[in-house]
């Protein structure tokens, strides 16, 4: 056999023995390579109808400003495809880049944990939960053993959990990849264990958010979408369908990651956000339970032993200036700001981030907030 063939035989030899070795999900995450935003395309959907569209009304300013250019300079750095701004319920700027536009639907990232979170608080205000200081496994009763007896639902919405879920994002074989790309996102959340005490020290993990999706469907009886659909997305009028990213063809939603829709339609979590519950007069989450979502949970400590002053049920908190700020967030970039001061709703969407925080919020989620401010200051 010449040099050459052998050479051809060994590495499909090779191929072969890492396709029967390596997980499955490996193939998917070494193809695609790097997640974006528009990764919908390569997995199964379920759809959130558009069931009651309504436009945004439009500011008496809109078109009257622009983005600062120094703000513009440090945007573009991080690839936007969208920046919005809502004041006073109304549509006042909106920016749109690479081809996009008010219809084009994009990815939430960890934004859709925030959604979720909200869908559990809408549980509880039907009946279909009890208590958030009911355990997990009340609901899941297939997850119940001795070492996750005690999880309450409100260790995991404030992910201090304890649980022992590995969140990376850097390389092939970790737990997050796995979830991303694999297909029975069960398996990854059957097998999780609670290793430290719960309710004492948050910490990030994707792996809660997912947890509370399997909890809601159990309790509830309804895909995460379709409950979404019904109790968020027809009464907050959203204008276009979104779609949920599922591990497998009539799966469960990947919950702590993928949500698609357009920039005037995530701005409607904002407003509702901005508006402790409410939206445009009509009430879609108990104000008490919006409230109790957005304190934050300063009772854990975070990793350095300090209080947790940025989080509180999937969501974040800034103090910006001394503006008080909510949001909601994405790891490529995804912001969806409540900033109640100056009524208004911020929406950014793109590709990437700062991968440096102060506070642990993002470098660059602090400039949106500024340019925004900008924007809309008396005389813009």
């Amino acid at each position: 056999m010449k040099k050459g063939t052998k050479i051809i035989a060994g590495l499909a030899i090779l191929l072969v023995v890492l396709y029967l070795v390596l997980p499955k999900y490996t193939y998917k995450a070494l193809w695609y390579n790097f997640t974006d935003i528009d990764d919908y395309r390569i997995f199964h959907n379920r759809t959130l109808m558009a069931s009651a569209p309504k436009a945004w009304p439009v500011h008496t300013k809109y078109g009257s400003t622009k983005i600062p250019a120094d703000c513009l300079d440090s945007m573009m750095q991080y690839k936007p495809v969208a920046f919005l701004i809502i004041q006073d319920g109304k549509l006042r700027f909106e920016q749109y880049f690479e081809g996009y536009d008010t219809t084009t639907i994009s990815g939430s990232f960890s934004a859709a944990k925030s959604i979720v979170g909200f869908a559990v608080l809408k549980a509880v205000e039907l009946g279909f939960i009890g208590s958030l200081d009911e355990p997990v496994a009340k609901y899941l009763t297939d997850w119940n053993n001795p070492a996750n007896a005690n999880l309450t639902i409100r260790n995991v919405l404030t992910m201090s959990s304890g649980l022992d879920w590995k969140e990376s994002y850097a390389g092939l074989f970790n737990t997050t990849t796995e979830a991303y790309y694999g297909t029975n996102l069960w398996s990854q959340i059957a097998g999780l264990k609670v290793t430290e005490t719960p309710g004492k020290t948050w910490e990030y993990k994707s792996g809660n958010t997912q947890l509370l999706a399997f909890l809601l469907e159990k309790a509830t009886g309804m895909h995460l979408s379709d409950f979404v659909a019904k109790y968020f997305w027809g009464p907050l009028h959203a204008q276009e369908d979104a779609l949920w990213s599922l591990d497998h063809a009539a799966g469960i939603e990947k919950a702590y990651c993928c949500f698609n829709a357009p920039a005037r339609d995530f701005a409607r979590f904002g407003q509702m956000i901005l508006e402790g519950g409410t939206f445009m007069g009509d009430t879609i989450l108990a104000p008490s339970l919006m409230a109790e979502a957005l304190k934050p949970a300063t009772y854990l400590n975070d990793e350095a032993g300090k209080p947790v002053d940025f989080y509180g049920f999937q969501i974040w908190m800034m103090n910006y200036k001394g503006l008080d700020i909510k949001y909601m967030r994405g790891i490529g970039g995804q912001y969806i700001y409540a900033i109640p001061a100056k009524n208004m709703v911020v929406v950014r969407l793109g590709h990437n981030r700062d991968k440096q925080k102060m506070n642990h919020h993002t470098i660059d989620a602090y400039f949106y907030v500024r340019a925004a401010l900008e924007m809309v200051a008396e005389g813009n």
